[in-house]
């Protein structure tokens, strides 16, 4: 990447007024890994971004204002991104949602409202569907609220939800929710910004194990592995609606530069085969996860797809409750021994797993060796 980058700026860079090559074949070779109709692409600088544009969109193509988020969510650090990222708003410093952002429950089947247990214990099926009707039930509340205050233009989620804990919704979840969502006029928009690009595995994009295309999706952080670059993909209809005459532009959104960036990333993912590799090298970890939490209870569940994983840390006895100070304590442990990881979810004790694609198998063992030696010590 860093030579593809040297190379064109070497050659030219340009603001994008002025069309490129480069960053046609880009646009054409993003939108040809995402599945129809998602066919036009914008290019921009950041995943914060991406998500105003999306929003701007929304209420452009609907004619609405209001929109609907899950707890615990992260959109991005912009005013309005923060405005509708209960993950900041409702956190210290925080000043509270608007009244045109509802925020309906995140479907964590552990410790939500509705729950089913741990993903990696004897969860059945059943318990799985009810408490997701659940979730549908709650979201149909918030977005209802909307539609008589408003008007619901945009749903916002997720794929995965980052912040909240590496949550990832029950099967059927984000089908339903974009039905629910669609009959109230208003579109579905999938935040990729985080599990994109073949981290959960070889599906490519999160939403795609509920069998539901979004109305938009976008896309930041690995899209340039480090570069600023990001992306909104969505419909020629939802394109068309959204041209009404105000001009759309970023100075250098997807500029020369940027597109051989994107370029040269893509030409890694595909040509390393890195989504495969990330499904097999996060399936093992997983089952070594989960092995390591039947032997010790203080691993409240393991979730997660891929190298985006999560390990909840929870106290002894009874009902599951956060340890953030175990949490705390174990990344603390393994940043001694060189193994870098942090806490996330709203009572920080979920250790989120999210390491670069070429992540290993050696590189695994290390990760379990210094988990059950810091479990060992802290949690005996």
């Amino acid at each position: 990447m860093a030579r593809a980058i040297g190379e064109q700026a070497h050659r030219l860079n340009t603001n994008t007024r002025y069309l490129h090559p480069l960053v046609l074949d880009y646009a054409e070779r993003l939108t040809g890994l995402l599945p129809d109709p998602l066919e036009v692409c914008y290019l921009v600088n950041s995943g914060s971004e991406a998500n105003e544009l999306a929003l701007r969109m929304a209420r452009t193509v609907t004619g609405r204002r209001g929109v609907l988020v899950l707890e615990h969510a992260y959109h991005g650090n912009t005013g309005a991104m923060i405005d509708i990222s209960p993950y900041k708003h409702g956190r210290r410093g925080g000043s509270g949602a608007p009244d045109w952002v509802r925020a309906a429950p995140a479907p964590d089947l552990f410790r939500g409202r509705h729950r089913a247990g741990p993903a990696f214990g004897a969860r059945s099926r059943d318990a799985e569907e009810a408490a997701c009707d659940r979730y549908l039930a709650d979201l149909v509340v918030e977005a209802d609220a909307l539609a008589a205050g408003p008007g619901l233009a945009a749903f916002f989620t997720e794929s995965i939800m980052s912040c909240a804990g590496q949550i990832e919704p029950p099967p059927g979840f984000l089908r339903g929710a974009a039905g629910i969502v669609r009959e109230r006029g208003g579109l579905w928009i999938a935040d990729e910004v985080q599990v994109g690009f073949g981290r959960v595995g070889e599906d490519w994009w999160a939403f795609a194990r509920d069998g539901v295309v979004p109305d938009i999706v976008t896309l930041g952080k690995p899209i340039g592995n480090g570069h600023p670059l990001a992306a909104v993909v969505t419909t020629r209809a939802v394109a068309d609606a959204f041209a009404n005459g105000m001009e759309f532009f970023s100075t250098f959104g997807g500029n020369p530069v940027s597109a051989a960036a994107g370029l040269a990333v893509l030409d890694v993912l595909e040509g390393d085969g890195l989504p495969a590799h990330a499904a097999r090298v996060g399936a093992r970890l997983k089952e070594q996860l989960v092995a390591l939490a039947r032997r010790h209870p203080r691993i409240g569940d393991v979730r997660g797809r891929g190298l985006f994983l999560g390990l909840e840390l929870v106290r002894e006895g009874g009902a599951p409750e956060p340890d953030a100070a175990l949490a705390k304590a174990l990344v603390e442990h393994a940043r001694a021994r060189g193994v870098l990881l942090s806490t996330d979810g709203p009572d920080e004790n979920v250790i989120k797993i999210k390491p670069p694609l070429v992540f290993g198998d050696d590189e695994a063992a290390l990760l379990i060796a210094v988990l059950r030696s810091g479990l060992e010590a802290l949690a005996p």
